[in-house]
């Protein structure tokens, strides 16, 4: 089975405390990829809790965000629409990479996937982590980033982001 992973598709990321214009500028394309995909979906929600900010993540990036329970760790409404639409799982995750991603896969595809797409936000933070958490569990697995489906913290880290994992043999694609 093939399964897409969309990455942190929330309010903070798009329009809210870290939003930006680019990550504004994907949502209807995250929705398509979603619609389009023939097979599982997974979303992942960046979680942090009240004490963030005493975090090693807090220290060094001193914006509150996805907080469980706000309205910024939701996923944008028409991307929980598509997920609903889709019944994609969602989970929450502590940090950039989804340790217990692979396990969820697994469920969802009844073992060793076909193929892992992702999309979704931000590519040289969270895109990236995932991908290469999933590249070091499924090194003979394709698994690819469809570029016009996810956006950097910058367009210049995007880029970079983008660049870093066709080094490590992920197929970027939609560049």
């Amino acid at each position: 089975m093939k399964v897409l992973i969309v990455v942190d598709m929330q309010n903070d990321f798009i329009d809210g405390s870290l939003g930006t214009k680019e990550a504004v500028g994907i949502v209807d394309r995250v929705a398509e990829v979603m619609d389009s995909f023939d097979g599982a979906v997974i979303c992942t929600r960046d979680t942090h809790f009240a004490d963030y900010l005493e975090t090693s993540e807090g220290r060094k990036l001193p914006v509150e965000h996805c907080i469980e329970g706000t309205k910024g760790h939701a996923l944008q409404d028409t991307i929980q629409k598509m997920a609903e639409k889709k019944q994609a799982v969602v989970m929450n995750k502590i940090t950039f990479g989804a340790k217990n991603l692979p396990e969820e896969i697994e469920k969802l595809a009844g073992g060793v996937p076909e193929s892992i797409e992702l999309v979704g936000l931000c590519t040289d933070i969270c895109v990236i982590s995932n991908a290469m958490l999933l590249k070091a569990f499924y090194p003979e697995v394709p698994i690819s980033v469809d570029a016009s489906a996810c956006a950097g913290v910058t367009p210049q880290s995007h880029k970079k982001a983008l660049e870093a994992m066709k080094m490590c043999q992920i197929d970027i694609v939609n560049e």
